[in-house]
């Protein structure tokens, strides 16, 4: 589970303010318009934008003043964050062990990741040998190896064309679903919550408001996201 106790976020003269909890293996589309504040929360949850006041607890457990990768989460931005350097392996293992030390049971792990997202006989590839779906399938597997129990994603796959972008989240959700994680993924694409995610949580103008089944929150949405959506 994921509460949101109070937060304010601060990014220069932008704030952000949010008071929701989210239930576990939810998963959430964060929608809202360009400059509302979507980055900026998955960005406060995760650790990498700091909290003027609030507390961020991830099932239970007070995240707060934790590092990233001490909170439960894994957050994947929208570049998939691949080192071009490393092979694809490689990346998938920086999610188990920053110093690729990784013992023979860590590497059958990332081979098994891989696999799921469909990249078996890929392990030695760089990430400049692929094709831009086949690099988004890599950071997936990534956050599938840490297997952590809360998943953010901003708008990971906006460069890609709308039949992989709507395979990738069918993918996305096979993950969460494999690790019984809760997601929050940002999208500019009320269809990606209509045909796939549980609830809406809409952000305007630097306030987040609480997750609405999608059902309801389609069928008799606020002013707000009305004017968004341009209904």
């Amino acid at each position: 589970m994921l509460k949101v106790e109070r937060l304010v976020a601060q990014q220069n003269d932008f704030s952000l303010r949010a008071d929701f909890i989210i239930e576990s293996e939810c998963h959430i589309a964060v929608l809202g318009p360009s400059g509302a504040g979507k980055s900026t929360l998955l960005g406060a949850i995760g650790g990498y934008v700091p909290l003027k006041q609030g507390s961020v607890f991830v099932n239970g457990r007070d995240v707060s003043n934790t590092q990233p990768d001490q909170r439960g989460i894994s957050m994947l931005f929208q570049d998939g964050n691949l080192f071009p350097h490393l092979t694809l392996t490689q990346n998938v293992g920086l999610g188990l062990r920053p110093t690729l030390r990784m013992t023979d049971a860590e590497k059958e792990q990332v081979h098994q990741a891989l696999t799921c997202v469909g990249l078996a006989g890929f392990e030695s590839r760089k990430p400049g040998d692929v094709s831009g779906g086949q690099q988004s399938r890599a950071a997936l597997a990534r956050m599938l190896v840490q297997a952590k129990p809360l998943m953010l994603l901003d708008e990971p796959f906006s460069a890609l064309g709308p039949a992989l972008r709507n395979e990738m989240l069918e993918l996305t959700l096979e993950v969460a679903r494999e690790a019984s994680a809760t997601i929050m993924i940002i999208t500019h694409d009320p269809k990606d919550a209509e045909r796939a995610l549980d609830q809406i949580l809409f952000v305007n103008a630097g306030q987040a408001y609480s997750p609405m089944p999608t059902a309801d929150i389609m069928a008799d949405p606020p002013v707000a996201l009305s004017a968004y959506l341009g209904l």
